[in-house]
């Protein structure tokens, strides 16, 4: 039992990462870019010309925190990738549970509004 609180902490903490994450716009450019291709730190801070490498790197270190991008070292190059599975976790655990309820209402109401 003891294990399964632990468990459930842990998602719980990580779920609070991955929120905190999501909700800086220039975070959410970055997942966005790294949707279309891995891409080296250089390249994003080429594509976010308002911000300087420092503050990129550090949006990336939230982002890592949270486990929503993988980084490798490559010689001189760092290269990010997007790892989603952070983001279907929270869709499973808050909107595909939440959302369920609301379209079998709809699909209800439109079942009524015909007949």
């Amino acid at each position: 039992m003891a294990k399964l609180k632990e468990s459930n902490n842990n998602n719980s903490d990580n779920d609070d990462l991955v929120f905190k994450a999501l909700a800086g716009a220039d975070r959410r450019k970055i997942l966005d870019l790294l949707r279309e291709a891995p891409m080296t730190t250089g390249e994003i801070v080429k594509h976010l010309k308002h911000l300087d490498r420092t503050t990129v790197m550090q949006h990336l270190g939230v982002l890592e925190r949270a486990r929503l991008i993988i980084t490798r070292k490559e010689g001189r190059c760092r290269w990010n990738y997007l790892d989603v599975s952070p983001i279907q976790r929270i869709h499973e655990r808050w909107i595909q549970a939440y959302a369920a309820p609301s379209a079998a209402f709809l699909s209800k109401l439109q079942r009524d509004l015909e007949a």
